[in-house]
């Protein structure tokens, strides 16, 4: 159980045998695990499962709090990686629980602070912040040239030129290799890119521009149905 603040901070791979609940106060973190990447923005939090391998980059300046715990006193808690909403009460629980003094044996209260902490991170509604990578090396390229270059407005039908099959072929290798289709995978791939501009102080203009949207208000119109607030008011 810890509080940190970092600025410009990689961690190379590694896992932990607890599971771990990372809480942003302020800032971005990327976390990379084998099959994708995780956006953490701040006010949300990223709960890793026990022995998940991954590593770790933070965009700004952050302020965190991470848990760590046990698996025996998380038999209920999220069996993969996961950012979660966090309500004034959840915020509450970690900040208190931060607190609590490490130990092989809890109390009776810190036995049913934890509890309640694991229920409301079951119930907590997850956030579509994940940018997962396929493993087939041609939609991999075409993934790389998208999250590399996110002002990249090729059709479906260019890639598919590109491969020598039909658009239809690659929409399906999408989905089954993503769990998305094509256009929604190039959107997630523009709003992490977007994430992580944002947090660094970038103006909304020019991060809308860069990711090839012709206006910063319909840039702002996908950012608000994604997270309920415009860029400005999200990272006021």
């Amino acid at each position: 159980m810890s509080v940190n603040r970092f600025s410009g901070c990689q961690v190379a791979q590694h896992c932990h045998p607890t599971a771990q609940l990372i809480y942003t106060v302020s800032g971005v973190i990327v976390v990379s695990v084998p099959d994708g990447q995780w956006v953490l923005p701040p006010t949300r939090a990223l709960w890793i499962p026990a022995g998940t391998r991954h590593e770790t980059r933070t965009v700004g300046e952050v302020h965190l709090r991470t848990l760590y715990i046990r698996s025996d006193v998380s038999p209920v808690a999220p069996c993969r990686c996961e950012v979660i909403h966090v309500s004034p009460l959840l915020r509450e629980l970690i900040v208190t629980a931060v607190g609590l003094t490490p130990s092989s044996e809890l109390t009776a209260r810190e036995r049913r602070l934890i509890d309640l902490l694991l229920d409301e991170l079951v119930a907590a509604p997850s956030l579509p912040l994940r940018l997962p990578w396929p493993v087939d090396p041609e939609i991999t390229q075409v993934c790389r040239q998208l999250a590399d270059h996110p002002d990249n407005n090729a059709t479906l039908t260019t890639w598919a030129t590109q491969l020598g099959v039909d658009a239809k072929t690659v929409q399906r290798r999408f989905v089954r290799e993503t769990g998305m289709t094509f256009g929604r995978w190039r959107q997630q791939a523009r709003l992490v890119h977007a994430l992580e501009r944002l947090a660094s102080g970038e103006r909304v203009l020019d991060v809308a521009l860069d990711l090839g949207y012709n206006s910063p208000s319909a840039f702002s119109s996908m950012f608000k149905r994604q997270f309920g607030a415009t860029p400005s008011a999200y990272f006021a």
